[in-house]
C-alpha cells in the first residue's frame, strides 16, 4: 500500500473503512468467542427441549402445542438451558484458560449436566408448573449433551484457526518482550492471539530468535494496516527514549489496539506479572473498586451466600464434628482457632475443624503444610480433601472478618516474612480475605515462598479486577475444586 493509498483510506467514508477493516473485526469477535459459545449452547439446549417434546408427542395433530402452551414451553426450555449451563460453569468449562484433554472436558461436561439436573429437580419440586415430564427431561438431556459436545468440538477447531486469532506486533525484543515467548508458550496460552513479530527498539539486545524479528521501513500505522495487525504491545527494555506517541496515536486512529506489556499479561494470563509492574501502572491502569456500592454488594453476597451454604451443609458440620470426636476421644478440641491477617492488616481468629494432631506445632513455630503431612489425622485427610474443614469459616464471614471470595488469609508470621520479600504483597490486604478465591482456582495449594509469590500474581489480579459477577463466577467454579480435589494438602 502506497502512502497516498494509506492517506486515502484514513480519509475515506466510514463504510469503506469498515469494509477494509472487516477481517480485524472478525478476529476481535473471536476474542469474545466464549460468550458466543455460551449463547449458542443456550439456544441448542432450548432446542433439545422442543425436540424432545416434538418426538414425545409426534403422533398428536400439533405435537408442540399438545403438551403445553408455547410460551410456557419456552420458559421451561430456558430454565433447562440455564441450569445446565450453570452446571457446566461449576465444572470450569467456561474458563478461557482451561487446559484439559478432550476426554477430561467430556467428563467435566457430564458432571456439569448432572449438577444441572439436580438443580432442576429441586426447582421442579418447589415450582411444579415449571416441571418437564421424566421422559421429556431424559430425552432433552441426551439430545442436549450430544448437541453441546458437537458444538464444542466445532468451536475448538475454529478457535485454533489462525485466521481468527488476534494478530499482535510487539515493540521490543529484549528480556521484557521475551517473556511472552517464555511465559505464554503453550498452545492453550495462545489460543486467542498470534505474535506476528518483534521489533527491536533502540540498542537493546534481542532475547528472541532472529526468525521472530521484523523490521519496519514504513510508518508504523501503514505497516500495521498492510500486515493486518490488530494489537501493538509496547514492551521495550529501555523506555528512557520516550514513547513513539505520534506513531502509536496514528495506529489507534485506524483501529489498532495499543497495549503495554503488563496489561497484555494481565489480560491473557489472568494474573499480574509482578516483574513488569511498577507503582505508576497500578495507579493509572484502573480497577481497585472500593466504592460504597461495591462494598455493599460484596457484603450482601457474603451474608446471603454464607447463610445458603450453612443451610445446605449443617448436617455435614455435625457429622464432621462427630468423626473428629470419635477419632480423638473426649476432651480433645473439635475446632481449631488460629490467628490470620485480614482487611488492612488487621488480625482475627480464624475458625476451622481441627485436621491435625493437637501437638502439630508443639514448639510454637509456624510451619507450612506439606504434601502428605504426617501431622494430619485420618479424619483430617478426608475433610481437607473435601474442604469440609473450612466450613466453620462461615462464622468468620458472617462476623465480617472474611468474605466469601477473596485472597486466602495467611498467618501473621508468614505475612511478616513475605511482605518484606515480595513486592506489593500488602496490596492483597486491601480486600477481606476469602473462603474461595481466584488464586485458589488457578494455582495449587501454596506451601512455600515460591508458591506464595506465584499465588500473589493471581491475588493481585483479583484485588485489581474484582466485581460482583467475578465473585459469582469464582464461587460457582469453586465447586469444581471440591469435586476434583485440586490443590488439596
Amino acid at each position: 500500500m502506497s502512502k497516498a493509498e494509506f492517506t486515502e483510506l484514513l480519509q475515506a467514508p466510514a463504510a469503506r473503512r469498515a469494509a477494509r477493516l472487516m477481517p480485524r473485526f472478525m478476529r476481535r469477535t473471536a476474542s469474545r468467542w466464549l460468550a458466543l459459545v455460551v449463547a449458542l449452547e443456550v439456544v441448542l439446549l432450548m432446542g433439545a427441549v422442543f425436540l424432545a417434546v416434538y418426538l414425545r408427542f409426534i403422533s398428536a395433530p400439533d405435537p408442540l402445542a399438545y403438551y403445553a402452551p408455547l410460551w410456557l414451553q419456552g420458559v421451561r426450555a430456558l430454565l433447562f438451558a440455564t441450569m445446565v449451563v450453570l452446571g457446566m460453569t461449576t465444572m470450569g468449562l467456561y474458563q478461557p484458560h482451561l487446559r484439559e484433554s478432550w476426554s477430561g472436558s467430556l467428563v467435566r461436561q457430564a458432571v456439569g449436566f448432572m449438577f444441572g439436573t439436580c438443580a432442576l429437580l429441586v426447582i421442579y419440586y418447589a415450582f411444579p408448573p415449571l416441571e418437564l415430564g421424566r421422559g421429556i427431561l431424559t430425552m432433552a438431556l441426551l439430545f442436549g449433551f450430544v448437541l453441546v459436545t458437537g458444538l464444542r468440538a466445532m468451536s475448538d477447531r475454529l478457535v485454533d484457526m489462525e485466521a481468527l486469532k488476534q494478530r499482535v506486533l510487539v515493540l521490543g525484543s529484549g528480556d521484557r518482550a521475551a517473556l511472552i515467548e517464555q511465559r505464554l508458550r503453550r498452545q492453550a496460552d495462545r489460543r486467542r492471539f498470534r505474535v506476528v513479530g518483534y521489533v527491536r527498539c533502540g540498542n537493546e539486545s534481542s532475547a528472541v530468535g532472529a526468525d521472530k524479528l521484523v523490521s519496519i521501513d514504513t510508518p508504523l500505522a501503514e505497516w500495521a494496516l498492510v500486515h493486518r495487525i490488530d494489537e501493538i504491545v509496547f514492551g521495550p527494555d529501555d523506555r528512557r527514549g520516550g514513547l513513539p506517541m505520534q506513531d502509536l496515536l496514528q495506529c489507534k486512529q485506524i483501529g489498532v489496539q495499543v497495549t503495554d506489556l503488563a496489561s497484555f499479561f494481565e489480560r491473557e494470563a489472568g494474573k499480574i506479572k509482578i516483574s513488569l509492574t511498577d507503582p505508576s501502572w497500578l495507579v493509572f491502569s484502573g480497577g481497585f473498586d472500593s466504592s460504597v456500592g461495591r462494598q455493599l454488594s460484596k457484603r450482601a453476597m457474603d451474608v446471603i451466600a454464607s447463610l445458603a451454604v450453612l443451610a445446605l451443609t449443617w448436617p455435614l458440620l455435625l457429622l464432621v464434628a462427630l468423626a473428629i470426636r470419635i477419632e480423638s476421644g473426649p476432651g480433645q478440641p473439635i475446632l481449631y482457632r488460629q490467628e490470620r491477617v485480614g482487611l488492612l492488616g488487621s488480625v482475627f481468629s480464624l475458625v476451622k475443624f481441627r485436621s491435625m494432631r493437637t501437638d502439630a506445632e508443639q514448639d510454637g513455630k509456624a510451619r507450612w503444610a506439606g504434601k502428605n503431612d504426617d501431622r494430619v489425622t485420618r479424619v483430617g485427610r478426608i475433610i481437607r480433601r473435601t474442604r469440609l474443614d473450612e466450613l466453620p469459616q462461615l462464622w468468620n464471614i458472617l462476623r465480617g472478618d472474611m468474605s466469601i471470595v477473596g485472597p486466602r488469609p495467611e498467618r501473621p508470621e508468614f505475612v511478616s516474612e513475605l511482605d518484606s520479600e515480595l513486592r506489593y504483597y500488602s496490596l492483597r490486604h486491601c480486600v477481606r480475605p476469602g473462603l474461595a478465591g481466584w488464586a485458589q482456582l488457578r494455582y495449587a495449594y501454596g506451601a512455600s515462598k515460591q508458591d506464595a509469590e506465584e499465588k500473589l500474581k493471581y491475588d493481585l489480579y483479583y484485588v485489581k479486577n474484582h466485581n460482583l459477577m467475578f465473585d459469582v463466577l469464582i464461587l460457582i467454579q469453586t465447586f469444581e475444586v471440591v469435586v476434583f480435589g485440586r490443590g488439596v494438602r
